[in-house]
């Protein structure tokens, strides 16, 4: 972050000042007291379990110049606010905006915001690895977060990491109720914003996919003005999002439609679920266009769609077809549990998915894992909760388990109560005897599947994050039989 005193921090979150008003924050913002160090400055957020002002003190003793909380802290230096995690957005806005004003004109760090009910996190990923030779030396030339730093806490929070040298900053923006998007776009109005899907991940929470929609529309509207917004053409929700462009705003679409501007044609996915395809881009007022050969490293062909929008974003701040496509070839998965795959010494092959899940995503990686087992080997799909999926969960739940059947997939093991009615479409769809199997929790499924897992197994574990089974996924991942072990 860039240096900022006590006093300016009161100043751009409406604090008040108990602190030397010379003291200087060099360091980064965190809210974790563990991470701090000289010149850090440390924000006390309320939690539900534990609350941050009881390790202000704890920060402070460790180098940490100022707290900003939400009350007077007795002998520590600190910006008292109403609300803390406000106050946090409110100081990233100042911060990101002055970087903004002191940059000479072409210098200012470029924003690009991402929102869509799918594929945010491989998006920005993508970004992160065709910007960053563009972008120059320095750690801080480019900021992209790590994992999924996306709500109201993580995107403040990667916005304050912007420093005067950094030209480009990826900001990835979830939602979980109306309004969130545009909170976001006010700490960080994108130079670039994109949309990548309008699906029915916390459909719980918004009440209808009506609702998902006009909250991802609220990237169209954030974008600075002259800004670009970039759009799947693939998606009827999405596409239609360019009616509620401003005036002076520059339309990009992608997808696999004709009419796309940069789009993928000649898609193929060979037998490690790995796509290639050519890369089509449109040239304005040319009747000619460029044409690039992408062979994708990321498992799944579901990710051609974030590859296309992020060589969008890409092309339209300058990096030639050429550079994207070579560069999109070479790029490979940065967050765990993200469709990632390993191949373990016994021959068997662990898909790990259980960062997070949706029916658009269970769909995605359920046809992956076919694809990949082939007619050849043994396919397994251990499958937990999709969570807020509201009064729609049973219905949701109960297409994935017919899915599981239709796809021919082998074995079927679903994990938890939350997960059932997977187990019960899949039972009803003509599944029986051992083909699926209900186990009520971790424990189980781990000892059903180190007894049970045979050399050349495919495996697929999926499900919402709050579900667990990223243990399982990491334990799969690491762990060979117990069979084997035993020998």
């Amino acid at each position: 972050m860039i240096e900022l005193t006590a006093a300016q921090v009161a100043a751009a979150t409406g604090g008040r000042l108990h602190a030397d008003p010379d003291v200087t924050v060099t360091g980064a913002v965190i809210i974790d007291s563990r991470e701090a160090g000289p010149g850090t400055l440390f924000v006390a957020l309320p939690g539900e379990r534990v609350d941050g002002h009881d390790f202000a003190a704890r920060a402070v003793a460790a180098g940490a110049a100022l707290v900003l909380a939400g009350r007077e802290l007795d002998g520590l230096p600190t910006v008292v606010v109403d609300d803390p995690q406000e106050a946090l957005g409110e100081l990233a806005r100042y911060v990101l905006a002055t970087v903004r004003e002191a940059a000479a004109d072409g210098e200012a760090p470029r924003v690009v915001g991402v929102t869509g009910s799918v594929g945010k996190t491989t998006t920005k990923d993508l970004l992160g690895q065709l910007l960053t030779p563009e972008a120059g030396e320095g750690d801080d030339a480019i900021i992209v977060p790590t994992g999924s730093f996306n709500n109201e806490i993580g995107l403040p929070l990667t916005v304050l990491r912007v420093t005067g040298r950094t030209r480009f900053l990826v900001a990835e923006m979830g939602a979980d109720h109306i309004g969130n998007i545009a909170y976001l776009t006010r700490i960080a109005p994108p130079d670039v914003g994109v949309v990548l899907a309008v699906g029915v991940a916390h459909v719980g929470h918004f009440g209808s996919v009506e609702a998902i929609a006009k909250t991802k529309a609220e990237m169209v509207s954030g974008v600075v003005d002259g800004g670009t917004v970039v759009l799947n053409a693939d998606d009827l929700r999405v596409a239609a999002m360019a009616g509620q462009a401003a005036p002076g705003t520059t339309l990009r679409t992608f997808g696999t439609i004709p009419s796309a501007d940069v789009r993928a044609e000649d898609i193929t996915v060979d037998a490690s679920g790995r796509a290639s395809f050519t890369l089509r881009v449109a040239q304005d007022g040319a009747a000619s266009e460029r044409r690039a050969d992408v062979a994708l490293q990321l498992v799944g062909p579901h990710h051609v769609s974030n590859a296309l929008a992020a060589a969008t974003v890409a092309l339209r701040l300058g990096v030639p077809v050429a550079d994207v496509a070579q560069r999109l070839s070479a790029a490979t998965a940065r967050s765990p549990h993200r469709m990632a795959v390993t191949e373990r010494p016994d021959g068997v092959t662990v898909i790990d998915d259980a960062y997070n899940a949706n029916p658009d995503s269970m769909k995605a990686a359920l046809r992956t894992l076919a694809v990949m087992a082939g007619r050849t080997r043994r396919s397994v799909a251990v499958l937990g909760e999709m969570r807020e999926l509201g009064d729609g969960a049973r219905a949701a739940h109960d297409e994935i388990g017919r899915l599981v059947v239709r796809l021919n997939v082998k074995q079927l093991v679903v994990v938890g109560d939350g997960a059932y009615h997977i187990h019960e479409g899949a039972m009803q769809e003509g599944s029986w005897g051992s083909e699926s199997i209900f186990v009520p929790d971790l424990d189980a499924a781990r000892t059903l599947l180190d007894e049970s897992l045979e050399p050349g197994d495919v495996v697929l574990v999926k499900s919402s994050l709050g579900s667990g089974l990223w243990e399982l996924g990491d334990h799969l991942s690491m762990a060979l039989t117990a069979k084997d072990n035993n020998k």
